[in-house]
């Protein structure tokens, strides 16, 4: 059964301050339908053919670093910060897949190039027929694989923080939480957070609503589309957009982007 609310505070008390093993296991098993609603989720946004029950194993060890982790001083609600880690745990065993052929890659690299390329020229996101007419493809052809760009780079906004020890990774929210946990973090995290900040900021409006949506209010590229008013596949070129714009942005900035978010 799910733990009261006096319960729930008592569990994170005795398993933070007392080393409760027992308050431990039993804020896994209250958090566990976080794994299961942030699994199903993802699962409308990936390919067929994945075992839920791989992705569900995967978040699992999310949901337990979350715990472990979770400082409940500050001001973030757990199931936030929970639900990114989840996500991310899936993500990263997506990533270790490779679940994209090769063909779609190269497809997708080669929009990527594409977009940037004439953002440069032009100063703003190019539009779908500008992309087509320079790609030799149609339109559809262009909306389509910005639906698959979306899908594959849909861990992108984590994947621009560079880790401090070789591949360890940190993610967004866990600088919002987590930047001092380890002090020699602090000030990177700090930085990391003060540029990342200043990129969204700058969005234009609906690519800002977008990133909000996605990565702090946990919504589907689905659902943001009918809180906008817009096809899925629309959102998924605004998150495209927005992600090339902080990309761009963190490296003029220096903050540097690893290997793995490169499209």
């Amino acid at each position: 059964m799910p733990l009261s609310p006096s319960q729930l505070e008592s569990a994170w008390r005795d398993f933070k301050q007392l080393g409760d093993a027992d308050a431990r296991i039993e804020l896994i098993n209250h958090y566990s339908y976080l794994v299961r609603i942030t699994a199903g989720r993802l699962m409308t946004a990936l390919p067929g053919g994945l075992d839920r029950e791989d992705l569900v194993g995967s978040g699992v060890i999310g949901l337990i670093k979350s715990v472990d982790q979770f400082d409940f001083s500050r001001d973030v609600k757990f199931e936030t910060y929970a639900i990114a880690l989840i996500r991310g745990a899936i993500l990263e065993m997506l990533r270790d897949e490779d679940w994209v052929p090769r063909s779609i890659r190269e497809k997708l690299k080669g929009l990527d190039r594409t977009m940037h390329a004439l953002e440069v020229k032009y100063g703003r996101p190019p539009t779908d027929q500008e992309i087509a007419e320079t790609m030799g493809i149609t339109e559809q052809e262009v909306s389509d694989l910005m639906v698959r760009l979306g899908r594959t780079n849909v861990f992108s906004l984590d994947d621009m923080i560079p880790g401090t020890d070789g591949d360890d990774h940190i993610q967004f929210v866990e600088l919002i939480v987590d930047e001092n946990a380890n002090p020699g973090r602090e000030f990177e995290g700090r930085e990391i957070k003060r540029i990342l900040g200043h990129g969204v900021d700058h969005l234009p409006e609906r690519e800002r609503l977008v990133v909000a949506l996605y990565y702090y209010e946990g919504l589907t590229f689905k659902e943001i589309g009918l809180v906008l008013g817009v096809s899925e596949s629309r959102v998924y070129q605004l998150h495209t957009q927005a992600l090339n714009r902080l990309r761009n942005h963190m490296r003029t900035e220096g903050a540097g982007v690893p290997a793995r978010a490169r499209t």
